[in-house]
């Protein structure tokens, strides 16, 4: 639905994700007036996503700075998120189960032992498994699995059922949605005034938020001093489908080159690939492929699911 804001708003969100609703809701919360700009709400990144709430597993050497801005955000999910259910009476799927990190094979091992290691520098909490150990916690593990970490740190999040009830949260407090594009953000001594759409309205406020994903770096109008250094990278990831009754997998499990996060539905998510593509988002045979073959070999019993989607999306990959 797109709706015209009667006045200019306090504060227009260009970009209706995750973080663009988010922001737009919270904004509305502390009594401002805002407007969202955005297509397709929660249609891009935050649809195709698999939903990791994972600092922990996905962290990397010289990056500790990013580390404590994950820890700090998951932090605080557990609230964020009893504020949203109970406002709009939607489920979003938030889990904190853990990651099982699972190495199959010996280079998988070495690769994953390295990880560990740094995660343990960074005072991250992991505990290496034995094998017995880790197939109690999840039977539909590999027999041959050389190794496991369980990752307490990690959780996860339905992110299209996040999406929507974030959607119903801005709609519920007030927040105005345009369904079209920002073609300039309109600038006048030295801020931001407003924005000129794709239709050739403008919409003046108070101040701008540009939370376009990867697409923000290229919106006109920005000054080159705060033009945010994002890119695309493409990621595919599948989705396949098994019985709610006996779910196959209750924690995320994760390779060296795969993941994998169940959902309380039967639902997995297995991804994704990393792409320097641009702004393409085919799905290739060959994708499909690896996702398949690197998952069956952390949990055979992928093979017996049905293949219900595979998605392509485009993350704002930054320096």
């Amino acid at each position: 639905m797109s709706v015209r804001p009667s006045s200019s708003p306090d504060v227009i969100v260009v970009g209706g994700g995750v973080i663009g609703l988010s922001t737009a809701w919270s904004a509305s919360e502390r009594g401002l007036s805002v407007t969202v700009v955005e297509e397709s709400p929660g249609r891009g990144a935050s649809w195709a996503a698999a939903g990791m709430l994972a600092p922990v597993t996905e962290v990397h050497p010289g990056e500790e700075h990013v580390l404590k801005l994950g820890v700090a955000s998951l932090a605080l999910y557990p609230e964020f998120v009893a504020r949203l259910e109970e406002l709009t009476g939607l489920t979003t799927g938030y889990r904190e189960g853990g990651t099982l990190m699972v190495a199959p094979t010996g280079d998988d091992h070495a690769a994953l032992h390295d990880l560990s290691i740094v995660q343990e520098r960074l005072g991250l909490r992991v505990e290496r498994l034995k094998r017995r150990d880790a197939r109690a916690l999840e039977p539909a593990l590999t027999p041959g699995l050389r190794a496991a970490w369980f990752v307490e740190g990690d959780h996860h999040i339905d992110n299209r059922a996040l999406v929507e009830a974030v959607g119903e949260a801005c709609k519920r407090s007030g927040v105005e949605l345009v369904a079209d594009t920002v073609s300039e953000v309109v600038v006048s001594g030295g801020r931001a005034t407003g924005v000129r759409l794709a239709s050739g309205a403008t919409l003046d406020a108070g101040a701008v938020v540009i939370a376009a994903g990867c697409w923000s770096a290229a919106i006109p109008g920005i000054p080159d001093e705060f033009r945010p250094p994002v890119r695309p990278v493409k990621g595919q990831l599948l989705y396949l489908r098994g019985r709610v009754d006996d779910l196959l997998l209750t924690h995320n499990v994760r390779g060296v080159h795969v993941y994998i996060v169940p959902r309380s539905d039967g639902r997995i998510v297995v991804g994704a690939t990393v792409e320097e593509r641009g702004f393409d988002t085919s799905i290739t045979a060959g994708a499909v492929y690896e996702l398949l073959r690197d998952g069956f070999e952390l949990v055979p019993g992928l093979a017996e699911l049905e293949l219900i989607e595979s998605v392509a999306g485009l993350r704002p990959g930054s320096p």
